[in-house]
């Protein structure tokens, strides 16, 4: 296939059931030669990570951008596992690639990790790894930025700062508080060796989403960096877990402390630590309610991130589940891509799937209440963000059947996303009414990504947006997935350089 195919070309290709099939095969593995690890000096100043682990994560490391392909692919066929290549990812970006200025950027190459983890296990086997691959050559290049900007890499523990076990927790706690970064290093180090995850966590879910720094970043980061704790082990968490404080504690360069002073980024937080504490002690058990959806939403259209979680405690305290808020929320951050496709309206869905997430895996009440208020926070201080935007409304878009049924149904509405995204988003809603289980439709936006995506946001949005579409009740789950026509990839662009140069491997 070319990097460019017409219109025609593709729904008949897709008809036929042929469309972009085979992409990930990776019989080259068979040809290449085994590439051993590096075996240099570490820098005894480096964080050390697992032995287990270091090789690969050197390999990593060291290996020219030009190489790191062909080298992983290499160890793959000798033998390196998806989760190994996993852990290394993670433990390589975290250790090279410095969450400052600002927890985004170049740090992607961390924050991606998750994304492009949830790409792989969904996708069919053949095009497994392409998203991991992307990946890999995407920390090389942040890597390489890092090093230019400040050299800087992950340090060693100061070991004999550690507090002892049994007062870690407190002294985090405090540390954080305080914005406290030398004594909050120390404190998460002491915790990773001796608290569990479940313990931990329950306290980075509410340091993430304390304050609207980095536009959501630190909440995606924690969401991001416990769901792939959970699948390459725990044995790794020291360092993510020193890296994901070191983001948290970011202040983008603001001459005080936010513990003692009234920056507007914290002040929604603080809000709504107290906002919280006046929902209904039986709060879960409200009933949906559509009409509380649809008020919600229009305050989140029209309201301040004051008054905006204040409606929410309003609706559920007179007997509207917390879903009916979520719709609102979600179906919300939605509609911010029809309004204005870009870059603020992206991180409008992805930390509003971040939130939701911790929502839904946090054990702790008051910790579940803030993220649905600070979530009724960020949409407005998102929308506010956007600036001049067009007055779409989700709730307002008009169903156009696609030409055809199944497959070419399918591969129409993504060639129609390159031209006219409106009118993609009307025949995907169409589709979505007549598929409630709309496989195809999923498995080729995550193609499009693999195929045409360039970028760490194409991942971050495309795996927020896929997850979070069957979280919200019908009919807002058909709007919000139709809405992410905005921002998916259609099929009419090129292919991007990492398929090309995948195709060059197997020739």
């Amino acid at each position: 296939m070319s990097g460019r195919i017409n219109r025609r070309g593709f729904l008949q290709a897709a008809a036929a059931g042929g469309a972009v099939l085979g992409i990930g095969d990776f019989s080259f593995l068979t040809r290449l030669p085994p590439v051993s690890a590096a075996e240099a000096a570490l820098d005894p100043k480096l964080v050390r990570l697992e032995p287990g682990i270091e090789p690969t994560v050197r390999m990593l490391e060291e290996t020219p951008r030009e190489r790191l392909l062909e080298e992983v692919a290499a160890k793959v066929k000798a033998g390196l596992s998806y989760r190994e290549l996993l852990a290394a990812l993670l433990l390589a970006g975290v250790r090279n690639v410095e969450p400052r200025p600002a927890v985004g950027f170049k740090f992607h190459a961390v924050l991606v990790v998750n994304s492009a983890h949830l790409a792989s296990i969904s996708s069919p086997d053949a095009e497994r790894w392409l998203p991991i691959f992307w990946a890999l050559d995407h920390f090389k290049g942040s890597q390489a930025a890092t090093a230019k900007e400040s050299g800087w890499r992950m340090g060693h523990v100061d070991e004999s700062k550690l507090p002892p076990p049994h007062e870690a927790r407190q002294r985090f706690i405090e540390a954080m508080d305080n914005w406290d970064e030398p004594a909050a290093d120390v404190a998460v180090a002491a915790l990773a060796r001796s608290a569990g995850a479940n313990e931990v966590f329950e306290l980075m879910w509410r340091y993430g989403a304390r304050d609207f720094r980095s536009i959501g970043h630190k909440a995606i980061f924690v969401a991001n960096s416990w769901r792939t704790l959970q699948c390459v082990g725990w044995q790794h968490a020291e360092p993510v877990l020193r890296s994901l404080v070191y983001a948290l504690l970011n202040r983008e360069g603001e001459p005080g402390n936010p513990a003692t002073n009234d920056y507007a980024a914290d002040r929604p937080g603080r809000h709504n630590a107290d906002l919280a504490k006046q929902l209904r002690p039986d709060w879960l058990d409200g009933m949906p309610n559509a009409s509380a959806t649809e008020e919600m939403l229009e305050v989140l259209r029209t309201g301040s991130e004051l008054e905006a979680p204040a409606t929410a405690v309003r609706l559920i305290n007179g007997g509207a589940s917390p879903q009916s808020v979520w719709d609102a929320l979600l179906a919300a951050a939605a509609e911010l891509t029809m309004r204005k496709a870009g870059i603020v309206s992206l991180h409008a869905v992805t930390s509003s799937n971040a939130l939701r997430y911790a929502f839904g895996t946090s054990a702790d009440e008051q910790t579940r209440r803030m993220m649905l208020l600070q979530n009724a926070s960020f949409v407005p201080l998102f929308r506010q963000a956007l600036g001049k935007a067009d007055d779409r409304r989700i709730d307002k878009l008009e169903a156009d059947a696609p030409p055809a049924d199944g497959k070419a149904a399918v591969a129409d509405i993504f060639a129609e996303a390159s031209h006219d995204r409106m009118a993609a988003a009307r025949k995907a809603l169409a589709y979505l009414r007549q598929n409630p289980e709309p496989r195809d439709l999923i498995d080729m936006a995550r193609l499009m990504v693999f195929l045409k995506g360039n970028d760490a946001h194409d991942y971050k949005f495309s795996s927020a947006l896929l997850e979070d579409w069957n979280r919200l009740s019908s009919p807002w789950r058909e709007r919000y997935l139709a809405a992410g026509m905005f921002l998916l990839r259609g099929s009419g662009g090129p292919d991007n350089k990492l398929v090309q140069r995948i195709r060059t491997a197997m020739a």
